[in-house]
């Protein structure tokens, strides 16, 4: 792949402030808490740290000095001084997402807000690892050489969400079932390496969009919850204790698993029948080109003969899905996301709770079930949460559950 990149080195990203991380924990638990809470004054962050008011206030000195934190407008009104609200800094942390789908990836440049800055798409048949690669190559140079001032010396990292073992994907006949097995030989951190400097992180692709849904959705209403993601197929992650867990070789939350039991009896797993997979098996059938899925704007209107007895089925799958999740956790919550319009995701929250209150719920505590708040992004944008994560933020919450 070296030749045919060469055009598209982005070694030129300067090794900016950022890429160093914040090693101070209390650090972490400041812009944690701001990440979490949103912008307040350091009264409060001493409050909800249990630190000491000059403690904070030097630590957000020296956070403001980095270009990590931005004072607010002050607010006046009440006794004393006016409050001035710290914020996080726009620009102080970016990071890039690599998203590797079926039918498509993604890469896009976040910052520590949340929001995308930047996103690009490749779409295709199946993943071709050269045609992934040169697209991150390409859409990585485009990206930073759009930016202006500093702010590229900001990026810490690239993190990348990709399915558990992609070359098994052949036995869900794939359009080129050669191009699956190509990825078995590939090291993902070591071919971006080729053409970046950034440091790379890779994530099991469901485990990442449950960590957008925990650090930018609806996770901080839950302690513990469990997460489906339905796209081509479903997957999942566990949240314990306020943190997403990742498990002992990143494979935790492999929901997707969970055996189950087709119409005609035979064995299969939940994402054998539920997953988007199953309404382009239909669509096909009825010579509908199931590109119309993905189309984006999503809109899902005018295959809706198709759609609801695939949401039908799908419901009564991820119903038994929830409680024998619950059986081994007592989780609070499941919470449903997925890569649908969100009319959809309504939908099929409202059905799945219909059909859990008619199942054998003996020796359980049924948990609530909501939907996600992120959507069809949720992997791309959980990839870029990794670097974050990893360089200034608390890996866990436990710390904050009294603020919560």
């Amino acid at each position: 792949m070296d030749a045919d990149m060469s055009k598209a080195v982005v070694r030129s990203i300067s090794a900016g402030l950022s890429q160093k991380g914040v090693s101070n924990h209390n650090e972490r638990l400041l812009l944690t808490l701001l990440q979490r809470h949103g912008n307040m004054p350091a009264s409060d962050l001493a409050r909800l740290s249990n630190l000491s008011a000059p403690a904070v206030s030097a630590i957000l000195k020296r956070l403001e000095s980095d270009g990590l934190l931005a004072r607010g407008a002050p607010v006046r009104g009440k006794v004393g001084k006016p409050s001035v609200p710290m914020m996080l800094a726009a620009d102080g942390v970016l990071a890039f997402g690599v998203k590797i789908g079926r039918r498509s990836a993604d890469l896009l440049l976040m910052d520590i807000t949340g929001a995308v800055r930047q996103q690009m798409r490749l779409s295709y048949d199946a993943p071709r690892a050269r045609e992934v690669f040169e697209f991150v190559a390409n859409g990585l140079r485009e990206i930073t050489d759009a930016l202006t001032g500093p702010v590229a010396g900001r990026i810490c990292g690239i993190g990348v969400a990709a399915p558990f073992e992609l070359w098994n994907w052949t036995d869900r006949k794939p359009a080129h079932p050669s191009e699956f097995g190509d990825w078995q030989a590939v090291n993902i951190a070591q071919e971006i390496g080729r053409f970046s400097n950034l440091p790379v992180s890779l994530v099991n692709d469901a485990t990442a969009a449950c960590q957008a849904e925990h650090v930018f959705g609806r996770g901080k209403e839950f302690r513990d919850y469990g997460y489906f993601f339905l796209g081509s197929y479903i997957g999942g992650g566990i949240v314990l204790n306020h943190s997403v867990f990742e498990g002992r070789q990143g494979n935790a939350g492999a929901l997707g698993s969970l055996p189950s039991v087709s119409p005609l009896g035979e064995s299969k797993q939940l994402v054998d029948l539920a997953s988007i997979h199953q309404l382009e098996s239909r669509l096909a059938e009825v010579d509908i080109d199931p590109a119309v899925i993905w189309k984006a704007p999503q809109d899902w209107t005018g295959i809706a003969r198709y759609v609801d007895p695939w949401l039908g089925q799908t419901a009564q799958e991820l119903a038994k899905a929830c409680l024998a999740t619950c059986s081994v956790i007592d989780f609070e919550a499941i919470l449903i996301d997925g890569a649908f319009p969100a009319d959809v995701r309504l939908d099929l929250v409202e059905r799945v709770r219909r059909y859990l209150t008619n199942q054998d719920t003996r020796g359980l505590l049924p948990p609530r079930i909501e939907g996600g708040s992120i959507g069809g992004n949720a992997r791309a944008i959980g990839a870029a949460c990794g670097p974050i994560l990893s360089g200034y933020l608390l890996n866990t919450n436990a710390g904050l559950a009294v603020a919560s």
